[in-house]
């Protein structure tokens, strides 16, 4: 026998060894998986949890919504109630496109869930006008064009007026985001800081900032 044949003799004992153990091992998973499955009891078959009843006054408005529990606040507004102002930006309390007002405290409505907020009040941007006579930042916003794409002002102005709220008392406001009092006086740089939170792609800061500082400084 040459050594090219002893050579293949080998690979051949090889090959045929490798398949006995895969062979082995496969058959060997097959009779045991199953009866791992069933000792581990009924598997989740993903089916999603029983709906809830959330009762939440918007904008002056008592609503009774029927919804999964995992529903943010976000997509409860936008979804079931089409509250569409309050913007879907980034999804993770990044940008503060969707800076709502619970009970007077601005917060990110994609971060919290419609449940937790069972019985409370909520502000969108829908709601901060009267009729026709827009809120103080809003007509500020428009004054300084304080806006270019758009998508931001909603969570801008939002966020605007509980902050506004927390320089007026102090402290972030639980109970009222209205400007029925003369704020005390902001410097722009103060301005910048407490709305860090809320992002403008378009970068129009500067507008922002003035036209919260007007705001800031007249009484409603």
């Amino acid at each position: 026998m040459d050594e090219h044949e002893s050579a293949r003799e080998r690979n051949a004992t090889e090959i045929t060894r490798r398949t006995v153990i895969e062979t082995g091992t496969t058959a060997l998973l097959l009779t045991t998986l199953p009866r791992a499955a069933l000792a581990a009891g009924p598997v989740d078959d993903g089916a999603p949890p029983s709906v809830v009843q959330v009762d939440l006054r918007i904008n002056g408005r008592s609503h009774s919504l029927t919804l999964d529990p995992r529903t943010t606040l976000l997509d409860a507004l936008r979804e079931h109630l089409a509250l569409t102002g309050s913007k879907k930006g980034c999804d993770h309390g990044q940008c503060g496109a969707c800076t709502v007002l619970i009970e007077g405290r601005r917060i990110n409505s994609c971060l919290t869930l419609a449940v937790m907020h069972d019985g409370q009040s909520v502000t969108t941007i829908e709601g901060l006008a009267e009729g026709e006579k827009l809120h103080p930042l809003q007509a500020a916003f428009v004054e300084h064009d304080g806006f270019q794409c758009g998508y931001c002002t909603s969570g801008q102005i939002c966020s605007a007026v509980g902050m506004l709220a927390e320089s007026r008392s102090g402290m972030p406001s639980y109970v009222t985001a209205d400007l029925a009092q003369p704020q005390p006086e902001l410097t722009e740089a103060e301005i910048r800081e407490r709305m860090s939170g809320n992002i403008c792609r378009c970068a129009a800061y500067p507008n922002i900032v003035a036209a919260i500082k007007q705001a800031a400084e007249m009484p409603t």
